[in-house]
């Protein structure tokens, strides 16, 4: 019986050998200051080899930064530099010599960033040391005791632009097969596009079309760099989980189609993340809908993330046709190796190095 999990998906010219990918997820670990700033250490390439060995299909990067501004934390990766560069090429090739699609989330982190690592406490980082003043689409800060960010200017919109173009090209450059542009969890982007978040009333505020502008732009900007032949993902949030304030399933269904005209090959459907009085109903799957009603609606493909954890579980959601490929997060940080045991219980095979062929 064929398991559609383990099935090979084609985008653009880019097969991927199973529909089981690993989300982007931080891990606060690169360098904080100086002259490597950013760059990738022994922990990332030890964390992502992992999950290459383990069978992963497609292996997003965690949100790698397109400015030194743009970081989450000061521990996040970047990509706005060539030793950035360079410290990312021996994992993306690990990742393609061993089986796996190598790709990477570019992102702005706006009015989050500078903020702390999870395990020294949330919050932000204050101005002065490895902290800085963020920026956002509007004076509004992220929640009580961050700072209000800086009004970007729309000379300034137009720099960030340049600068996801930038850091798509060293992706490119080092390796990577598919990149990611984060547009989700109140980021940057994700800020543009929410009422709740951006109150600008220039062309990038206000109406459902300047509210997506920014998004577009950048969209275009990386696609205008990216081979036509190698596929371009877009992380959404499908909805602020805020009653009449905030991002919503039906904007995401209506931006989706766009995303599709300007050349997003596959939509990556999250939700939450852009702060207020937000009621997530967590269970297990409970972003599927989402996703879809993005697929049936639109035709543009997605994949699935949110508590998805059971082999069972993630071929259903495939072979449903609620989704094109399951990404797993924190699964794949309780278990490695995870996309190799759910092929086991499954009856399917996934690819894995010679050296644990004998453990298949």
């Amino acid at each position: 019986m064929s398991v559609t999990l383990f099935e090979p998906y084609t985008l653009r010219s880019l097969t991927v050998p199973n529909r089981v990918w690993m989300a982007p997820m931080c891990q606060y670990s690169a360098e904080m200051t100086g002259p490597n700033a950013g760059v990738a250490t022994d922990w990332h390439f030890a964390h992502y080899a992992s999950r290459a060995t383990g069978g992963a299909g497609l292996i997003l990067v965690e949100a790698t930064a397109v400015a030194p501004e743009g970081r989450i934390s000061p521990a996040d990766l970047g990509l706005w530099n060539d030793t950035q560069t360079e410290s990312l090429r021996r994992i993306a090739g690990f990742l393609k010599e061993h089986g796996t699609v190598p790709g990477i989330q570019i992102g702005h982190a706006g009015r989050k960033a500078s903020t702390k690592r999870p395990w020294e406490g949330r919050g932000p980082v204050p101005e002065g040391g490895p902290g800085w003043q963020p920026v956002a689409p509007s004076p509004v800060e992220f929640a009580e005791g961050h700072p209000v960010p800086t009004e970007l200017t729309v000379e300034r919109i137009r720099e960030i632009t340049g600068l996801f173009a930038d850091a798509a090209r060293r992706a490119l450059d080092a390796g990577f097969q598919v990149v990611e542009v984060h547009g989700a969890h109140g980021y940057l982007i994700g800020e543009f596009l929410s009422p709740h978040s951006n109150r600008r009333t220039d062309e990038y505020g206000g109406s459902f079309e300047n509210r997506t502008r920014f998004a577009l732009e950048v969209v275009d900007a990386v696609r205008a760099v990216w081979p036509e032949e190698l596929p371009v993902f877009f992380r959404i949030s499908a909805t602020d989980w805020l009653e009449d304030q905030g991002w919503t399933p039906d904007e995401t269904v209506r931006f989706a189609a766009l995303l599709r005209e300007h050349g997003i090959d596959l939509l990556d459907v999250s939700s939450g993340g852009n702060g207020g009085p937000a009621q997530i109903p967590l269970s297990p799957g409970y972003q599927v809908p989402f996703a879809a009603r993005v697929k049936a609606e639109t035709g543009l493909p997605v994949a699935a993330v949110g508590l998805i954890t059971e082999s069972e579980q993630a071929e259903k959601i495939v072979a449903n046709g609620e989704a094109d490929a399951v990404l797993l997060g924190r699964e794949l940080l309780r278990d490695a190796s995870w996309p190799r045991r759910a092929a086991r219980e499954l009856g399917a095979e996934t690819h894995a190095p010679s050296q644990y062929a004998w453990a298949i």
